[in-house]
């Protein structure tokens, strides 16, 4: 183990190409580190109750389509399960149900995460957008120190070389 100022990463899955590429930064620290790496991916069945009471959706297609979340965050987690494989790093993945900023902040206390790893924050059109971003608001109050992925190009290319 050396001297890193951190021992456990945390890493916000939420399916986009961001958040990919995420995953592979915080990989590459993990096994330059030796930390621990965690992965998270949160359904967020908050947002699909708002769009019920909101007569968006009725309860069976919010059925429905939380199956096909479930099946999503399953298909991701595995992914991440595998590009970890391949740089010879150990992961925990894990699903979970709720607020993503919520289950980020839970999961970050609950298993003593030093650092936390997102993908850049899309631009942000509107003072509404700004206040319900998950990710903005799992950086502005994380109570640990985080880290934005923003290069992708460079991070996937790194990645695919042997580092």
């Amino acid at each position: 183990m050396s001297n890193a100022p951190f021992t456990n990463i945390l890493v916000y899955l939420d399916g986009s190409e961001g958040s990919l590429s995420a995953l592979m930064y915080a990989i590459m620290l993990s096994r330059s580190t030796g930390a621990r790496l965690h992965a998270l991916y949160v359904i967020n069945t908050k947002a699909l109750g708002d769009l019920v009471k909101r007569r968006i959706f009725i309860d069976q297609e919010m059925n429905e389509y939380l199956e096909d979340l479930k099946k999503d965050a399953e298909r991701h987690l595995r992914h991440a399960e595998r590009t970890a494989m391949q740089k010879d790093v150990n992961i925990t993945c894990v699903k979970a149900e709720g607020s993503p900023h919520s289950e980020v902040m839970k999961y970050i206390k609950e298993n003593h995460i030093d650092l936390l790893a997102l993908a850049s924050i899309n631009t942000i059109r509107s003072r509404r957008e700004e206040l319900v971003s998950e990710s903005d608001r799992m950086l502005r109050t994380s109570p640990c120190p985080v880290i934005v992925v923003k290069d992708t190009d460079d991070i996937w290319q790194i990645f695919e070389e042997d580092f």
